[in-house]
């Protein structure tokens, strides 16, 4: 069975470290962090299924990383783990976009119920993407290259592949610039310069054009005043599930 990555948000040592445990021994995969901006950076990651956020942490208060999740990942489901039990802070956490609220101390029975339950109810994860191709040419992620129709070949940079990887994650949605500072360069400071991001963009659409004529095939689309978007006639193969009986 394919692993679901969990980041867990907690600064006390001893309850991350249980948590930590507890999703291993269930067959999830956790990530770390010991504090709210390394959360904030590791749950921006690609394919992160479920995260686990407590509120009192350093650097960023919990309620502050769930503001910011739920402007960049409205559906990615988030568990608020926290030792404050009052009505009004539960009620501000579930207004804010938390899935669910469980308050310390709490079982491993408990937490994996809830965990498994917000799951269930949760949107599938688009599997990840491997190709993307139009008009005779190829962009592998996994290799990060073009092929072209005729056997030519042209390296991506690891920043090039990431904000194809990230634009093709999400089809038909126009991503900003800041979202994809903040996503690919792991920026999250929104006063700052955004021509790097058109830089990059405007590079990686010449590498991909290749040979073609202008305007031949649209790879990444630009929304006026807001961000870019992936092409719209593109072909875009995501790697197949394994199933049960191929592990």
């Amino acid at each position: 069975m394919p692993t679901r990555p969990i980041v867990v948000i907690e600064d006390e040592d001893a309850i991350r470290r249980g948590v930590v445990d507890t999703l291993k021994f269930a067959g999830y995969d956790p990530v770390e962090a010991a504090d709210g901006e390394s959360g904030l950076n590791a749950a921006r990651q690609a394919d992160v299924h479920l995260v686990l956020l407590d509120l009192q942490l350093p650097k960023m208060d919990g309620m502050d990383v769930l503001i910011h999740l739920r402007r960049s990942h409205p559906t990615l489901p988030v568990i608020i783990l926290t030792a404050r039990g009052s009505e009004e802070d539960r009620v501000r956490g579930l207004k804010l976009g938390a899935d669910d609220y469980v308050v310390k101390p709490f079982s491993a029975k408990e937490l994996l119920a809830r965990v498994e339950a917000v799951l269930r109810r949760s949107p599938d994860r688009p599997h990840p993407v491997q190709t993307i191709a139009s008009n005779g040419r190829t962009i592998d992620l996994e290799r990060g290259e073009v092929r072209s129709a005729d056997g030519e070949v042209a390296a991506l940079s690891e920043m090039e592949t990431q904000i194809l990887r990230y634009l093709a994650t999400n089809p038909g949605r126009t991503v900003t610039r800041e979202e994809l500072l903040a996503r690919v360069w792991g920026i999250n400071d929104r006063s700052l310069e955004t021509r790097a991001v058109d830089m990059h963009i405007t590079r990686l659409r010449n590498k991909l054009a290749g040979g073609d004529a202008p305007g031949d095939v649209e790879w990444i689309a630009t929304v006026r005043g807001r961000g870019y978007k992936l092409g719209s006639d593109l072909t875009v193969n995501r790697r197949a599930e394994p199933r049960e009986d191929d592990t």
